[in-house]
């Protein structure tokens, strides 16, 4: 019965969203990270990173439909979200650096679990925070 009544105060899961300031938002930001950014590929992702242009690290996904159904489209989004959520941004704010991430999923992220592009991302993270 109490979380039922939380749902009704809008406040369902407030503590588990990336917040709105941590996530890049614009096509403005999107077409910038893709130009002027640096790029590390993995076997299924490209990721873009950028100085950050505000005061904290934010997170952005492109999830191209390649063919795929628009389910296992949103499978592949919560899973970088969540990923980018909890591992990618606080590992980059313990190490002090302002960075807007920007993931590019390949073809091959629709065929990959989570725990692959949980390693990927956290493999291409700590070679950010090294090279800093």
């Amino acid at each position: 019965m109490a979380a039922h009544s939380a749902a009704g105060t809008g406040q369902r899961g407030s503590g588990f969203r990336l917040p709105r300031s941590g996530r890049i938002r614009k096509a403005r930001d999107i077409r910038s990270l893709l130009r002027d950014g640096s790029r590390k590929k993995t076997p299924s992702l490209d990721v873009f990173f950028l100085s950050s242009t505000g005061p904290g690290n934010r997170w952005g996904m492109i999830v191209p439909k390649h063919g795929y159904s628009i389910v296992e489209r949103n499978r592949v989004k919560r899973r970088l979200r969540e990923i980018g959520r909890t591992r990618v941004l606080p590992r980059l704010r313990e190490q002090g650096m302002a960075l807007d991430v920007l993931v590019r999923a390949r073809r091959e992220a629709y065929r990959v679990g989570f725990r692959t592009l949980s390693d990927e991302l956290q493999s291409v993270t700590e070679e950010l925070c090294s090279d800093r």
